[in-house]
């Protein structure tokens, strides 16, 4: 029942000697979504002890080179490993194309499809679920197309208490609508109520990814109260003017947008080149929202399951 983040890489544009571009694995349950895939990202997923054959579904958020140059080499030793299942990939439009041509170039031989899914939205919309999670596509602000996702968990079907079982002398049925959240209405006009005879197992666990983006006030909407934000923080504030600009975000704005969304925890990434030690980072952020770590190569933060019983 895992729900774990593990941080493959944290610079911006131009990496350095001690940071990756930009990649992440969501481990939930078992299943591994790639989010983001710079270079270099096979050598992390092996120092993680990740398995590449494992990984499920992909999610881009842009195409710029820092989230994308990471996923040929990928795909390729993909092929190499003998993958056979497909490869789900969520990108924008364009992507299409620059998949069909690397498929055209260096794609024979291969035994699995990489499937391309349009992202497309102005909005929060659904874009991928599975009978336990579902996956948001959100537009952020950036030079070119860009999106950020949100991953749940969805509301778990009640667990019918043990007393209640005995105590109302319960059929099948009757556990079968409670778990679905319903009342027990019987023929001779008793009701079960629901919250007296079941309760939800756990709260949902949610995870929001953001990179890159420029600060705008819908995001914290959209984002509201998740367990834990991956926010980019490209420039420390000094640099707001530049951060506007080229359409990215300072430690403050991050922070800010942290807050008004009212989330468990922040975790900062993206850094920019300029700065080859970010610790001071730190301090602007936790100013504004005091939950906040530095995202770092090889971090792993696991979001743990909250019980209600």
């Amino acid at each position: 029942m895992n729900f774990t983040l593990n941080i493959l890489g944290t610079a911006s544009a131009l990496p350095t000697v001690n940071r990756y571009p930009s990649a992440q694995v969501l481990d939930v349950r078992g299943r591994l979504f790639l989010i983001d895939c710079g270079e270099g990202v096979q050598m992390q997923i092996r120092r993680q002890h990740l398995s590449i054959l494992k990984l499920d579904t992909v999610f881009i958020s842009h195409l710029h080179g820092d989230h994308t140059f990471g996923l040929f080499g990928l795909l390729s030793t993909m092929s190499m490993l003998g993958r056979t299942a497909p490869l789900h990939i969520y990108a924008p439009e364009a992507f299409g194309k620059i998949l069909s041509d690397f498929m055209a170039s260096f794609g024979e031989g291969f035994k699995f499809d990489p499937v391309h899914h349009t992202v497309a939205a102005d909005a929060p919309v659904k874009i991928f679920e599975t009978r336990s999670l579902e996956v948001l596509a959100f537009p952020l602000r950036h030079r070119i197309e860009t999106y950020g996702y949100l991953f749940r968990e969805k509301t778990p079907m009640k667990n019918v208490r043990k007393e209640a079982i005995d105590r109302f002398g319960l059929t099948l049925s009757e556990i079968g609508s409670l778990k679905r959240g319903e009342d027990v209405v019987r023929e001779d006009g008793t009701v079960i109520c629901n919250s007296e005879a079941a309760y939800q197992p756990y709260e949902p666990r949610s995870f929001a990814y953001c990179s890159d983006t420029a600060s705008f006030p819908e995001l914290s909407g959209w984002i509201k109260g998740v367990d834990l934000l991956y926010h980019e923080t490209t420039f420390p504030q000094e640099y707001e003017a530049l951060a506007k600009a080229t359409f990215h975000s300072t430690t403050v704005q991050a922070a800010a947008c942290a807050r008004d969304a009212g989330v468990g925890k922040l975790v900062a990434g993206h850094y920019s080149s300029r700065f080859p030690d970010v610790s001071f980072y730190l301090d602007e952020i936790r100013s504004i929202f005091p939950e906040t770590v530095l995202g770092r190569e090889g971090m792993v933060i696991d979001i743990p399951l909250k019980s209600l019983k």
